[in-house]
């Protein structure tokens, strides 16, 4: 791709270097390390699901048990495996017999380990298999219905109850949306744990279950058929579930994943050492089931301001390409984030915003680039914040961005109802299309305010990104370098759940799931 804003390529090929060194060797340190929630994944994976007679997920009550007799450092799976060889059994029924305390798995004397590996790979082939199904359903849904070239319209919905949830995203689909984003309840990325089952009661946002993502995934794909063009569902799996959220999505077919690390880190204090291990095996997950991961860059500038900052984003995107190809994930399903976030009333903004949007598509010319839309400076002024989605819808199209937030004239208000959701849709397509190939058409101005906003920012990411090399990325997030929120390395929720792995962990999905 030819550089509109006169990039060096040069110097984005230092910011690359320096974010893989970065990387690599965070990377060190996940390699030594599981979490609980990265046991209770392979537990899931294995086919155990459902709860005790107090809701605890099974896989937790698994897990638990396993810590309790300190076994976790050899992984869960080698408990189960060993079980399942002993007594005939399968995964579920090992559970089931935990729960009921008629099994303790650290007490079971170990078997042959070589059996007790082959006992597991059987099992979890079935389930690998069932993903690749999946995925490969999903190319040939796109293949018979074609896939759209524009920007996607992304919307969401947020009423608490998957039933009223379905209504909405079909309603959202026949007016014209491309995927559909189900916002979970407030809080739920600091469960230890993932509810189980249907549920109605979600506090803005409905909860994030298995049977919540087959039940939507099921409606989607009727009005797919209906419209003739694939709905993509997407869901979180962020917090501390990360990892078992993304092979619940796997096995019921999402196609879209928040899915970010430093996000929960600085928005949610979740602890660093904790999130960036479940971080590494949910994107391996997303990455075999072909499912498309968002980063969290854009909250950034919630909290810093977007013309000071906006090296910050940049200098993430590359960390966040670089963890990403570490877990398998191909750019095509990176859909690292940016914001359409500077204050209305600054002069010449939008061809700052125009500036930051071209580059990150230049610098990431295979990524289903995530575009936010305005909501820091929008005041609940329907008229005004109407106009304000429409320059991102501008700025969208005119880059080519791929993942597109639609922005809501009640922002700051309400909850988006259906007819502010059509209003939105009716904009993006009027722009979209009206202005098509206008990205093509035009060229910069030497020189000028465009390629010298770019050039600045690359500049200082560069700057940046040497920064963090030298000093770590843990080091970096108890500074508060991002987004300006510090983090202690041994702070935050989740870290009594991490735990140094020994010479016989074993994790039969990660290798199955890496050699594609």
């Amino acid at each position: 791709m030819e550089s509109k804003i006169n990039l060096n390529m040069e110097l984005v090929d230092d910011c690359r270097n320096a974010a893989r060194n970065i990387a690599t060797d965070t990377q060190e340190f996940i390699e030594r390390h599981t979490t609980v929630s990265v046991e209770r994944t392979v537990c899931r994976l294995l086919g155990i699901d459902g709860v005790n007679d107090y809701m605890v997920p099974l896989p937790n009550v698994v897990v638990d048990n396993i810590k309790k007799g300190e076994g976790l450092s050899s992984g869960a799976a080698v408990y189960i495996g060993n079980a399942m060889l002993k007594y005939s059994m399968t995964p579920q029924m090992v559970a089931e017999k935990v729960a009921n305390e008629e099994l303790d798995l650290t007490k079971i004397p170990m078997g042959d380990i070589f059996d007790i590996k082959l006992e597991l790979d059987k099992t979890a082939k079935e389930t690998v298999a069932k993903i690749r199904k999946n995925s490969n359903r999903r190319e040939k849904l796109l293949e018979d219905f074609g896939d759209k070239t524009e920007p996607y319209l992304y919307v969401i919905v947020a009423t608490g109850n998957i039933y009223e949830d379905i209504t909405q995203a079909v309603a959202a689909a026949k007016q014209g949306a491309d995927i559909i984003a189900v916002i979970r309840t407030t809080g739920q990325s600091l469960l230890d744990y993932v509810p189980y089952g249907i549920t109605t009661e979600g506090f803005g946002g409905t909860y994030a279950t298995q049977e919540n993502f087959r039940l939507m995934r099921e409606a989607l794909d009727e009005v797919s058929i209906e419209l003739g063009r694939y709905i993509r569902l997407c869901n979180y799996c962020s917090g501390l579930c990360m990892p078992e959220i993304a092979a619940m999505g796997a096995i019921e077919r999402l196609d879209v994943m928040l899915n970010d690390a430093l996000y929960g880190i600085l928005f949610r204090d979740i602890n660093m050492q904790r999130t960036m291990i479940d971080q590494h095996f949910s994107r391996i997950i997303n990455g075999f089931a072909g499912v498309i991961i968002n980063t969290g860059e854009d909250n950034y500038l919630t909290t810093s301001d977007a013309v000071e900052e906006a090296h910050t984003v940049l200098a993430s995107q590359f960390i966040n390409e670089q963890f990403a190809l570490l877990a398998g994930l191909k750019e095509e399903l990176m859909g690292l984030g940016h914001a359409f976030e500077m204050n209305p009333e600054l002069k010449d903004g939008f061809l700052m915003e125009l500036a930051q949007a071209q580059m990150a598509r230049e610098i990431f010319p295979k990524a289903p680039l995530k575009y936010m839309p305005p909501t820091k400076f929008m005041t609940g002024n329907i008229f005004k914040g109407h106009v304000q989605n429409t320059l991102f819808n501008m700025v969208s199209i005119l880059t080519n961005q791929k993942i597109h937030l639609l922005g809501m004239l009640t922002e700051a208000i309400h909850t988006p109802f259906m007819a502010d959701r059509a209003l939105s849709i009716e904009n993006a397509r009027y722009i979209f299309n009206n202005m098509h190939s206008l990205g093509e058409e035009i060229t910069y101005k030497e020189d000028g305010i465009i390629q010298n906003r770019a050039k600045e920012v690359l500049a200082k990411t560069n700057d940046l990104l040497v920064e963090i090399e030298k000093e770590g990325l843990f080091k970096t997030l108890e500074k508060g370098i991002f987004a300006g929120v510090k983090r202690p390395i041994d702070g935050g929720k989740g870290l009594d759940g991490v735990i140094m792995k020994d010479r016989e962990y074993y994790n039969p999905f990660i290798e199955l799931m890496l050699d594609k």
